[in-house]
């Protein structure tokens, strides 16, 4: 009997925000994998390890969880006046495919640092100390994001102390700016697809819910937490070691995607796990942060709970913080009425793991709302770096 000899690729292992990913450079893959197919998704999975019946990934890098099951490829930027294309890969954790439909905010804050890092930026727009403004090409959701990297003595700043909610460690701070973070009609539509800022989700067997769908950072559906049976305090236990519930809330997530236009047939949801999201929002209460960190009513304008890959998130996805915060600068949202209605430039909202602010420029131009930026304050930090390993095979 013959076995596939394995083969290596360089591969940084990286954390972004409250997010870990494998980051490759594109030329660094096999040559069949540089463009989107079989071939590079066979590899992403086995490099993640997935799919895997038991969802743990112990055969690969993943950490079995949606914020762990992550793969970033970058390459110097197509477009001008930019320095590097980021094309991200959600890998499923028990089901053998890989969603790029949409971006990971908090991997962006990596993205930055690994660009100048691995020669994606030219060197003359380096400082020797201070900000390196990085201007990233979102390839999956063609947008433009700009990252602000601290520099000391010509090298990528990580450690610092900035302290970011859902990290157990403090590390340097990385300001992000979203520009143009709405969708521009390819995929499900405008900002509000249904051209409303609350629809009636109607779900058969389930229920009839008012809910905010929003395309900003990622698409989203926003519900309130009181309409569900939930009081936006919960934690990721509350919800994760409820089968029912989670069966409930993709139910409900299928549905929405189908009101939002991104599907036809509620079938399509089982293969688009990424997008969208589905959150729950509630005016703000106090309570206890999965780290044990009190929460009061002081500390924030609204709770806000998110699913991600069919699970509650332990914090908060950068996406869909960007969403939160979009849908938080326009009155009459879900997200802004739970927050206490009116205008609003900047948000903080609790979640499982503390709290975050964002913020967001919402304009109302020819009777439509458009959001110029979203801005929120992530770290970053390199793990490992060197090879990975995968089995030949998946060349084939």
């Amino acid at each position: 009997m013959s076995f596939a000899p394995q083969i290596k690729i360089p591969a940084t292992y990286m954390r972004g925000g409250t997010s870990k990913g494998v980051f490759f450079k594109q030329d660094d893959l096999p040559e069949a994998a540089q463009i989107a197919g079989k071939i590079r998704d066979q590899i992403l999975l086995r490099v993640i390890g997935s799919p895997d019946p038991y969802a743990k990934q112990i055969d690969g890098m993943g950490g079995a969880t949606s914020s762990t099951s992550k793969t970033v490829i970058l390459a110097k930027s197509t477009q001008a006046e930019h320095d590097v294309d980021y094309l991200f890969g959600q890998v499923s954790i028990d089901q053998p495919f890989v969603d790029w439909s949409g971006n990971c905010g908090n991997l962006t804050a990596a993205v930055g640092s690994f660009a100048i890092s691995n020669g994606l930026v030219d060197a003359a727009r380096i400082p020797e100390n201070g900000i390196c403004t990085v201007r990233i090409w979102q390839v999956n959701i063609q947008k433009t994001i700009i990252a602000h990297v601290p520099i000391t003595n010509g090298q990528v700043q990580e450690t610092g102390d900035f302290e970011l909610d859902g990290v157990t460690f403090p590390a340097a701070e990385v300001q992000i700016e979203f520009l143009d973070p709405a969708d521009d009609g390819e995929d499900g539509g405008a900002m509000f697809p249904t051209g409303n800022l609350v629809d009636t989700l109607d779900v058969p067997d389930i229920g009839s819910f008012p809910a905010t769908f929003i395309n900003a950072g990622i698409p989203t559906i926003f519900l309130n937490a009181e309409d569900i049976g939930y009081t936006g305090t919960e934690l990721q236990e509350a919800i994760n070691g409820d089968a029912e519930a989670l069966k409930r809330f993709e139910t409900i997530r299928a549905y929405g995607a189908k009101q939002m236009g991104l599907i036809q047939d509620i079938s399509e949801a089982a293969t688009r796990q990424h997008t969208p999201k589905i959150a729950f929002v509630s005016k703000p209460k106090a309570y206890v942060s999965s780290s044990g960190k009190a929460i009061t009513e002081a500390d924030s304008d609204l709770l806000v709970r998110a699913l991600s890959m069919g699970k509650l998130h332990h914090a908060m996805m950068g996406t869909a913080a960007v969403a939160i915060g979009t849908a938080a600068a326009i009155p009459g949202t879900l997200v802004n009425l739970a927050a206490g209605g009116g205008e609003r430039e900047a948000v903080r909202f609790g979640h499982p793991s503390g709290t975050l602010r964002v913020g967001a420029q919402a304009v109302l131009e020819n009777g439509q709302w458009q959001v110029k930026k979203a801005i929120m304050s992530r770290s970053a930090r390199v793990l490992m770096e060197g090879w990975v390993r995968v089995p030949e095979d998946c060349l084939k």
